[in-house]
């Protein structure tokens, strides 16, 4: 995994995204793992298999598709925001050898577990998250429902790699966040980083070539536009939820999820699984 320049100790945006922009992004062991399973029956495999794999991993899910979208030829006009269809166009052999699943998240944080603890729970939070927002995409009849998965999925993706490359400032975050409920998360990211993670993220999907109907979907309060709002409020749902089905923010996500698929609150509350809802 790459070093990080003693500049990034300094409290400075651009100089993360210089440094992310040719980094290895890293991967979690077990899609390593997986991928190595896969590849040594790489003539009999299909896309659908190694999506199956990538998609258990919003970092691999990055690579596949910012490699797509910069190696995409002059003649393809489609972005592309789907797995499957991003690893169909690069073919197998592609992708096996030019998205290699290394560096391992798990070498990156060997000397520093809580962060690593920390990561597993947000990629944890993530695919629930895109759980949420895939069944309410079929439930609204959106036809391209892994959109809305991968958003779902990407939607904290500069958290996921400060976790990785910062731990000791990340883990600082959360501690004050735990000290003090009452402290809002861009203002402590400010203090800590020196700048905030949503702008982060958004340079990267700029950086990365990401398509612009991914970074629209990630990017919260981007518009009221229905597939924007699902994504916003399943990683709303899946983080408030993470703190306890009493978490104070809950009765009003709840409200919002029912606007969004106009049903009724108690109804809601039983379709995400509220204990005793019923």
């Amino acid at each position: 995994m790459a070093t990080i320049p003693v500049d990034l100790a300094a409290r400075d945006l651009n100089a993360w995204v210089t440094f992310l922009r040719t980094a290895e992004i890293p991967v979690l062991k077990q899609t390593a793992r997986e991928i190595g399973r896969l590849q040594e029956d790489e003539d009999n495999l299909s896309a659908r298999a190694i999506t199956n794999v990538v998609l258990n991993d919003p970092m691999m899910v990055f690579k596949v598709l910012s490699y797509a979208q910069k190696h995409r030829s002059r003649s393809q006009l489609q972005d592309l925001a789907q797995v499957e269809q991003a690893i169909m166009m690069m073919g197998t052999g592609v992708f096996f050898r030019n998205i290699p699943p290394v560096p391992l998240v798990e070498d990156a944080l060997k000397a520093n577990l809580t962060g690593l603890m920390q990561l597993l729970k947000l990629i944890k939070r993530a695919h629930i998250a895109a759980s949420f927002a895939v069944d309410w995409a079929a439930h609204l009849n959106d036809l391209h429902a892994e959109e809305v998965l991968i958003a779902a999925l990407l939607h904290d993706l500069s958290e996921m790699l400060m976790w990785c490359y910062v731990p000791d400032k990340m883990n600082l975050i959360h501690t004050m966040q735990v000290a003090d409920k009452a402290l809002r998360s861009k203002a402590v990211q400010q203090e800590v980083l020196g700048f905030v993670l949503h702008d982060l993220q958004a340079q990267l999907v700029e950086v990365f070539q990401l398509p612009p109907l991914l970074g629209k979907l990630m990017q919260d309060g981007a518009s009221d536009e229905q597939r924007v709002r699902n994504v916003t409020l399943a990683v709303n749902l899946a983080r408030h939820s993470a703190n306890g089905w009493g978490d104070a923010a809950l009765p009003d996500d709840y409200r919002d999820i029912a606007e969004l698929l106009r049903l009724d609150v108690d109804r809601v509350m039983r379709v995400v699984g509220v204990p005793d809802a019923s």
